[in-house]
């Protein structure tokens, strides 16, 4: 009966925070109605910790599991640039690809640093979010520049 639940190399604690800090952070994107929701962010961060843990058991005289890490990045990097759009001479989506960027790290810092770790890291992703919005309607000498344009795009689309 072991066998059948045994998911060796991996651990269940951390593909259960990886699947947690994703909804956490997907939770506030999927509220406002971002396209990088709780499904997405709990498969990029169970993903990424997944492929860090099988990196890390190929461990020998042969490999760099460390490499692993970096073409994580190449990849999420990938995946962001498809979140990415310009409209009427705007960049939007810019926000959701960082979002995608920090969601790989939150699965790279399960396997290194530990799970509370990382869902400290996704609260405060949520805090950075959720916070600059409201610091946004609050300070109007924050929706200068590109943001005014944005804001004023934004509004039109609604």
């Amino acid at each position: 009966m072991f066998e059948l639940l045994s998911i060796a190399p991996f651990h269940w604690s951390k593909v259960g925070s990886a699947i947690l800090c994703g909804l956490i952070v997907g939770l506030e994107r999927q509220l406002r109605g971002k396209p990088v929701g709780i499904r997405t962010s709990a498969l990029i961060v169970l993903g990424t910790y997944l492929f860090i843990a099988a990196s890390n058991s190929l461990n020998n005289d042969m490999t760099d599991t460390s490499r692993i890490i970096g073409q994580v990045v190449t990849g999420v990097g990938f995946l962001g640039a498809g979140v990415m759009l310009a409209k009427d001479g705007i960049v939007v989506g810019v926000t959701s690809a960082a979002t995608i960027w920090v969601l790989a790290a939150i699965g790279v810092s399960i396997y290194v640093a530990g799970e509370l770790t990382a869902i400290k890291i996704s609260v405060l992703v949520v805090a950075i979010l959720y916070g600059v919005d409201a610091m946004e309607e609050y300070f109007a000498s924050l929706t200068r520049g590109v943001h005014s344009k944005f804001n004023s795009w934004k509004n039109k689309q609604k």
